[in-house]
């Protein structure tokens, strides 16, 4: 049996005393789109952000259980958090391009990672917005400022800016939510082309997306992980009464 690229280990996690995870235990396979769905206040962006720790900083909480990637505790004290960020790239809801040009926003991992050579930073410049599928659009632009686009290629620089860095794991939180219905697709055509490089987790803004895009599921519902399993079962023939609920439109 394959080892899962990231196996989260029983995990809980509580702001003060309010638990958002409990002993969630879940294996994510290398190259595939593993979507974490469910109602509001579920955990799925809390979760997200441990396996980014993100939430290293966050005053008053609690971690229980372990978060391996590759077989390493992420958490342990001789974790680079730096280098796992390298590892582990994550994109928001909400565009956060960084003020300068669409070429600054792409480079501007890489060279802070010490890459100067010029040819080296063009193929990563090329690569990494082909790859977010905006390369076409951007090609004549890419001494523009990332805040003239619009808000579709915002989204997918911030795609490509994450890639740059050749990351092992891509995690997106809802990166369509803002989007129209075209640059949402080409997000979406996008993950099938990028899954075969990179192992990618994604907490989807509708039901009908995670059911598009899904390899593998897991269903969050009051910060318990309530199933899991291959995207086409889950969302045609779930085990669980409350996954079917929600499926089919009776509650969330």
């Amino acid at each position: 049996m394959v080892d899962p690229k990231i196996r989260i280990d029983n995990v809980s996690y509580a702001y003060g005393e309010n638990w958002i995870l409990r002993n969630v235990a879940l294996d994510i396979a290398a190259n595939s789109v593993t979507v974490l769905f469910g109602p509001a206040g579920g955990g799925k962006t809390t979760l997200l952000r441990l396996i980014n720790r993100l939430n290293d900083l966050v005053d008053g909480t609690q971690m229980k259980g372990r978060i391996l990637l590759d077989g390493r505790d992420i958490y342990d004290s001789n974790t680079h958090v730096a280098g796992l960020r390298r590892k582990v790239g994550m994109v928001f809801a909400l565009p956060l391009p960084l003020p300068g040009t669409v070429r600054e926003n792409v480079l501007y991992g890489p060279k802070l990672a010490g890459t100067s050579d010029e040819t080296r930073l063009a193929e990563i410049l090329e690569r990494s917005l082909t790859q977010a599928a905006i390369w076409e659009e951007v090609k004549d632009r890419l001494d523009d400022q990332a805040m003239a686009l619009s808000g579709g290629q915002q989204q997918r620089l911030c795609i490509a800016r994450s890639l740059a860095l050749e990351p092992d794991v891509l995690l997106l939180d809802e990166p369509t939510s803002g989007l129209d219905p075209i640059s949402t697709r080409k997000v979406e055509d996008s993950m099938f082309e990028l899954k075969k490089q990179y192992t990618i987790i994604i907490v989807p803004h509708s039901i009908q997306q995670a059911a598009r895009v899904a390899d593998q599921a897991a269903f969050f519902l009051m910060g318990e992980l309530v199933e899991h399993g291959p995207g086409k079962e889950l969302f045609t023939r779930p085990h669980d009464k409350r996954t079917e609920d929600y499926v089919t439109g009776r509650f969330g």
